[in-house]
């Protein structure tokens, strides 16, 4: 089954060093409206597997521009959002899987999404939330969260037919990198504050297990 990356997204591998490298770019016109920019911090966590395989990731260079949308009103926010990804492990693994997005909710509290307050620990976050593309606006009324994903991989099924996943493989290789720029975050409805917060779920198989965890950022406000 042969996978391909979408949304103007370039692999890279390179088998000398057993790097591979997975680049998005998603380009948007510069909006002629009062923007803020928001640096967010670098982060490193870890996670060991049950066969002791460690996880680590490392999140850099993650920045906003958090800006009105073209609807013009209050209730209507738009934010472009870039980052960076490296996921090391600690032997050789079957395969690494890095799902990036972001979590945006209407007057939601991120705050406690993670219980040891930490903002790059391994947690889970609610579920049950729907899912879309960056690019896409979603609809929230207060309380509600949307999670939108960063990645659209498209390939064949074993039966010919068009499928799309959110996250890209990467065999043979103990590092995997994902960076994207200028990806579209959406959001209309809301009335009260919003609030955005990246993630990222890091799926890692060994011959011996296999493991999904989900990693956070640090929430920032989009209005």
């Amino acid at each position: 089954m042969n996978k391909r990356v979408t949304r103007s997204a370039v692999l890279l591998a390179a088998t000398g060093t057993a790097v591979a490298t997975l680049a998005a770019v998603l380009s948007v016109p510069a909006p002629a409206r009062a923007e803020k920019q928001v640096a967010l911090p670098a982060q490193a966590s870890s996670y060991r597997m049950g066969d002791g395989t460690v996880i680590t990731l490392n999140r850099n260079r993650e920045r906003a521009r958090v800006v009105g949308s073209m609807g013009g009103t209050p209730a209507h926010r738009a934010a472009w959002v870039s980052g960076k990804y490296t996921v090391r492990v600690s032997r050789d693994v079957v395969k690494i899987e890095v799902q990036p997005g972001y979590i945006v909710g209407c007057q939601v509290n991120f705050s406690g999404a993670d219980s040891s307050g930490d903002e790059g620990d391994a947690d889970a976050f609610g579920g049950g939330i729907d899912s879309l593309g960056a690019g896409e606006s979603v609809h929230l009324g207060p309380g509600q969260a949307a999670q939108f994903n960063i990645n659209d991989t498209e390939y064949a099924d074993d039966f010919g037919a068009e499928k799309h996943d959110p996250y890209p493989t990467f065999t043979n290789t103990r590092v995997a990198r994902f960076s994207y720029v200028n990806a579209q975050l959406g959001l209309t409805g809301c009335a009260g504050y919003a609030q955005a917060r990246s993630t990222v779920r890091v799926m890692v198989e060994t011959d011996f297990a296999m493991q999904t965890v989900n990693f956070y950022g640090r929430p920032f406000s989009i209005g």
